[in-house]
């Protein structure tokens, strides 16, 4: 059983409602601890086995100013050997859709996380069945991931 963080920064409820999916498709095996972004200290980070991270994008690409100082922080932190996944939505009349999922996803990789799985991005919420044939795949490659993160140690 893996121990995983899911951090996620949602304005209008989209970024949670994937948040809270993917903590139901996991919590069956693993131990979750689900908290919103700007209520997390990025050392906390090095306590799990696993870290997802969700984040809406702001503007035309940018991160949500309540996460800056999170995403700023987490360049002090060493991710290696935990496995790092991202997901996030966005709305795809943007150039930038979703930008602020692959800024996470290069800072996590960049501080030596191990990525499990692509990420899961969706035009504004999850509701239609493309989005969740992607959650399926998402999560599905996260266990799998994980349960060799587990044999390992």
């Amino acid at each position: 059983m893996a121990r995983i963080l899911i951090g996620f920064a949602s304005m209008s409820g989209n970024t949670e409602e994937m948040a809270d999916l993917i903590k139901e498709r996991l919590e069956e095996d693993h131990k979750i601890h689900m908290d919103e972004l700007e209520e997390i200290e990025p050392g906390f980070l090095m306590d799990f086995d696993a870290v997802i991270l969700g984040s809406y994008t702001w503007n035309d690409g940018d991160l949500p100013y309540e996460v800056e100082d999170f995403y700023e922080d987490l360049e002090d932190i060493d991710l290696t050997g935990k496995g790092i996944a991202v997901f996030g939505s966005g709305d795809t009349s943007y150039p930038q859709f979703c930008e602020a999922v692959h800024t996470f996803e290069e800072r996590l990789t960049a501080v030596g996380g191990e990525r499990m799985t692509g990420a899961w991005k969706v035009d504004m919420h999850p509701d239609n069945e493309e989005d969740i044939e992607h959650l399926q795949r998402f999560t599905a490659e996260i266990m799998e991931h994980l349960g060799h993160l587990i044999q390992l140690k």
